[in-house]
């Protein structure tokens, strides 16, 4: 059981992960057209790692307390600690705006992907759990 719900807790932790990250591509590909618009993105792998507490050895979270393992760290109150980060610009504009629309659009299509594909894997595990729990009898 211990198995099933650590593989879960796993999953929810990506699902709000990845749910944040299309939040923030979705606030980039709206700030297109805004003047000194900077882009931002999330480190996921590194988000990942600090929100189901397996961080790579010798890192730690620093400004940041999580209230329980598993949980998404909190701070400062800004999304710092989920590791966001400026995008480099592609190529320089007039208006100092950092966003890429063609970066933006695929990065928004690889995360829809992905977030479909972690759906996708928490509804096998439920389906999992909930056959195992059938009787014999009912099929």
């Amino acid at each position: 059981m211990n198995r099933m719900t650590n593989s879960l807790d796993f999953q929810a932790q990506a699902l709000t992960l990845r749910a944040e990250r299309q939040r923030i591509i979705a606030g980039n590909i709206a700030n297109a057209d805004t003047p000194g618009y900077v882009a931002r993105d999330m480190d996921f792998a590194s988000a990942l790692r600090e929100a189901t507490g397996t961080q790579a050895a010798g890192s730690t979270m620093t400004g940041a307390t999580a209230t329980a393992r598993g949980h998404i760290p909190i701070g400062t109150g800004s999304t710092s600690e989920l590791g966001l980060k400026y995008a480099a610009p592609s190529q320089t504009s007039l208006d100092s705006n950092t966003v890429d629309m063609d970066r933006e659009r695929a990065s928004f299509v690889d995360n829809s992907v992905k977030y479909e594909a972690t759906l996708r894997f928490i509804n096998t595990d439920v389906r999992t759990m909930l056959d195992a729990m059938k009787s014999p009898s009912q099929g």
